[in-house]
């Protein structure tokens, strides 16, 4: 387990002379391919489609938290390797997706994702999750682990048996009302996302409002409903993919012993914990982006490796 605890140092540096350290000292920095946005059909749904292609290496698909188009990871994806491929979406009546007609399940959206890697050209991806996102990465690696290269889980939990938030933080997750209401996300922003929401609340509306895209209301439902008794938990045993798993130390919607019970059960995982909360990925993606680079570039054949993977467990 790496811990984050302050932010003087970079995350992952925490243990002088690991392999994730190393990696994040020494990877060079140096102008990548261009975005294309698109919207593709995939079984029967739309999605609008966010890709930069890469140069190197496995591409990161990227699976967003409840109600927020792809544009909220802009920071994030802007603070990876640039030479890394990415590719972000908006989940069915989310950002500029159509909402469909019918409700979904969280537990019947694996074939969306293989659909989107096949029409994209790609037989398998690194893919991470963050909060909602998480869910859905998880359910991904569980029923196509063929697909899944590597697992990163930030800021998430084992779904409807996990250890839940305080009852008003739920209540505040009803609705969508943050997404529509810049004043509104800002007044909350310390009780519901914590972390550097807490010393300054604008941080979550610009995030949430500044240039992310707004869908239909009903599509925040549909995401909402969609992980109605959804739960990982007895499964993530059966995960065999190298995990990486990112969690806060003052995330109000995700409390962190989650994140210990997931890196538990989860037989290759590692557990990085950072100082923040719920939205440290884009809120301070300058510290974490190298946690998760090192984590999807190294070498798992490695001493170093081996010797990092025996310590976390």
């Amino acid at each position: 387990m790496t811990i984050d605890p302050s932010r003087p140092e970079p995350a992952g540096e925490d243990r002088p002379g690991s392999g994730l350290g190393r990696a994040i000292q020494s990877r060079p920095r140096q102008p990548g391919p261009a975005e294309r946005m698109r919207i593709l059909r995939i079984g029967g749904r739309a999605l609008r489609v966010a890709v930069r292609e890469g140069t190197s290496g496995w591409p990161l698909l990227l699976c967003n938290g409840i109600g927020a188009s792809l544009e909220l990871l802009q920071p994030f994806v802007d603070a990876l390797d640039p030479r890394r491929g990415v590719i972000r979406f908006d989940m069915p009546g989310i950002g500029g997706s159509p909402a469909p007609v019918l409700p979904y399940h969280l537990a019947a959206s694996a074939p969306l994702l293989a659909g989107l890697l096949d029409q994209l050209g790609y037989q398998q991806a690194d893919v991470l999750g963050i909060s909602w996102g998480g869910g859905l990465a998880q359910q991904f690696a569980l029923s196509r682990p063929d697909r899944v290269r590597r697992l990163v889980l930030v800021a998430t939990g084992p779904g409807a048996l996990m250890v839940p938030a305080h009852p008003r933080i739920l209540l505040r997750m009803l609705t969508p009302r943050r997404h529509r209401d810049p004043g509104y996300a800002a007044r909350i922003a310390s009780e519901l996302y914590g972390g550097s929401a807490r010393k300054n609340p604008a941080v979550a509306r610009d995030l949430l409002h500044a240039a992310t895209r707004l869908g239909p209301a009903r599509g925040y439902y549909y995401q909402l409903i969609s992980s109605a008794g959804w739960t990982s938990l007895p499964r993530l045993p059966k995960l065999r993919q190298p995990t990486l798993i990112l969690t806060g130390d003052d995330d109000p919607i995700i409390p962190l012993v989650n994140a210990r019970i997931m890196h538990r059960l989860i037989p290759r995982s590692e557990l990085h914990i950072y100082h923040g909360g719920h939205l440290e990925l884009v809120a301070d993606a300058e510290r974490i982006a190298p946690v998760v680079e090192a984590f999807l570039d190294a070498d798992p054949t490695t001493p170093d490796s081996q010797a990092m993977k025996g310590s976390q467990r």
